[in-house]
């Protein structure tokens, strides 16, 4: 997959946890959290569901990674690339 497709993936996933919110203006450089109002379980479902659809194993202390939409595409680039 290319960056573009995993961020486009993301979305997907941030849009079936948080359906009320405003994606279209979601800065890729800020924290999710700061942006979004996701807890510590919408996180947990964006990692279950990254697991679900792609088969990919995010260790926990890997998740600081997952912060923001740049740091989740370059984290999940390599493990994708071939998908």
């Amino acid at each position: 997959m290319t960056k573009d497709e995993i961020r486009a993936e993301v979305l997907d996933i941030l849009t079936d946890i948080a359906p009320d919110e405003d994606l279209s203006s979601l800065d890729d450089s800020q924290s999710f959290r700061e942006q979004m109002e996701l807890d510590s379980m919408d996180f947990l479902d964006i990692v279950m569901e990254l697991r679900k659809r792609h088969r990919i194993q995010i260790p926990e202390d890997d998740y600081v990674n997952l912060a923001s939409m740049d740091s989740t595409v370059a984290y999940l680039e390599p493990m994708m690339k071939d998908m």
